[in-house]
């Protein structure tokens, strides 16, 4: 039938792609501010559930994440009903 080892990798690789990308894209920012010399600009999101917590340090930024916010809140409201289905 189905061999449940591969299929459990399929399910664990991009997990640590997803780490090996994060931990590559680190670095290649902190080589990156090192040779330039520019003005940062720091914005976050908090999702708690569906309520978006944002802090920013510029008006684009918080454009930016208001739209990610709710592009992400959308699409689990998305699979929140698509799951329920029988």
């Amino acid at each position: 039938m189905f061999d449940f080892h591969a299929l459990a990798l399929v399910g664990f690789l991009p997990i640590i792609i997803g780490f090996i990308i994060a931990f590559l894209a680190t670095f290649l920012l902190i080589f990156h501010s090192m040779k330039t010399k520019s003005e940062a600009k720091e914005a976050g999101v908090i999702l708690i559930g569906p309520f978006p917590i944002i802090f920013e340090t510029d008006k684009q930024s918080v454009k930016v994440l208001l739209i990610l916010a709710i592009i992400i809140i959308a699409l689990m409201v998305v699979f929140l009903f698509l799951n329920n289905t029988e």
